[in-house]
């Protein structure tokens, strides 16, 4: 383990920024070879102390909503593609100002906003849902039955497609590109003779791109392949792959106790830290730890919140825990600090950037005013 790492306060989020570096610069290899736009998603990952760092790279940022869209208008710059399942008439003046492209989930949301948006100078888009699952979580899957996300064939209308300049599709989560090809074989028998009237298509994110086993050449080769087809300019927009394996979440021990097994209480959570623990749900990696048994001592890891299932998993370690020891929880940028909560009362983590010449920098830390005006 580095040993900055351990003289950090806790619990703190800390992104490496060599790290991130290293993934912006894959990022910025595709786009040269394939000449696509990489957008950052960031509903994954929406540091914004970084965006002057990530925008060196990436062409702009998609949003979820308003918010998300004012965020990437004013500290990112470059792009601005909103997409949301349904839009509120009271944000699509704003909305309609601030984003170059805007992307409807159905015909009725077009029909409804479409002319304003239009009027206002904005691309138009429609998502399109394949029906074409490629994985097994229905929590993350867009393709799942009875799904609300995008058009499906059955609903789409070609009468009303005038006006529209591009396609939106995004189907995956943290996976390779085969099932990038699996979802545009789909997508094209469905939609494609459509595609040629189009300005642009966007293939979304859950690109894992940055993960040491992805297929890079295999995207770039799709990714050029559609571009080339339908003559369009083409957008991908990851979130997990930009702030993958770049960020720890640092925690101390506070108490040990036994119930049929030694459990080490900390003072993280992973209903309040690290939710995507419990959703997932998935067991984070840590350092210099090892799956039950693998080591001398296993400790089940739980939070200081009263949620009984307030549990990050089971770990073991070479030597007995105790008091005061920290734990430096891995790949703990994206999907933390955007999605993490104050139950129980509980603080928010610090943030902290470890910047390219070694230093610990403290961007952003919590009290109780934070948790106050988050309530009424």
């Amino acid at each position: 383990m580095e040993d900055w790492l351990l003289q950090l306060p806790t619990p703190c989020y800390v992104v490496d920024e060599r790290r991130l570096i290293k993934n912006l610069e894959l990022l910025k290899y595709v786009m040269a070879r394939s000449d696509c736009k990489i957008l950052l998603a960031q509903k994954a990952f929406s540091m914004f102390s970084l965006y002057p760092l990530i925008s060196r790279y990436l062409c702009g940022t998609a949003a979820s909503g308003l918010f998300e869209a004012r965020l990437g208008a004013e500290m990112f710059g470059g792009e601005t593609h909103v997409y949301s399942p349904a839009y509120k008439e009271t944000d699509m003046d704003e909305l309609t100002r601030i984003c170059g492209h805007i992307i409807f989930n159905s015909f009725d949301q077009w029909k409804r906003f479409g002319k304003r948006a239009l009027d206002e100078g904005c691309s138009c888009g429609l998502r399109l849902n394949p029906e074409r699952s490629t994985q097994e979580h229905d929590i993350y899957d867009p393709c799942a039955p009875k799904s609300r996300l995008g058009t499906t064939l059955s609903n789409f209308e070609p009468d009303s497609i005038e006006g529209l300049s591009g396609f939106h599709l995004h189907t995956l989560c943290e996976q390779n590109a085969d099932a990038l090809a699996v979802t545009l074989q789909a997508v094209e028998e469905k939609f494609g003779a459509y595609f040629h009237d189009m300005e642009w298509l966007n293939l979304g994110g859950g690109h894992h791109i940055t993960r040491d086993d992805y297929d890079v050449e295999q995207l770039i080769s799709e990714l050029v392949r559609t571009r080339d087809k339908y003559d369009v300019q083409v957008y991908i927009e990851p979130g997990e792959a930009v702030a993958l394996n770049t960020g720890f979440l640092v925690a101390s021990v506070l108490d040990i106790v036994h119930n049929g097994m030694d459990i080490a209480i900390l003072d993280t959570s992973a209903a309040c830290h690290m939710p995507d623990v419990l959703e997932m749900p998935y067991r984070p990696e840590i350092i210099n730890a090892g799956k039950p048994g693998e080591k001398l001592h296993t400790y089940r890891l739980g939070g200081p919140t009263c949620l009984a299932g307030d549990i990050i998993g089971d770990y073991a370690f070479d030597h007995k825990l105790k008091i005061g020891d920290k734990l430096v929880f891995c790949d703990m940028a994206h999907y933390t600090m955007v999605k993490n909560n104050t139950f129980n009362g509980m603080p928010l983590p610090t943030i902290l950037i470890h910047t390219a010449d070694g230093k610990n920098k403290v961007v952003r830390e919590f009290g109780y005013e934070d948790f106050k005006t988050r309530l009424s």
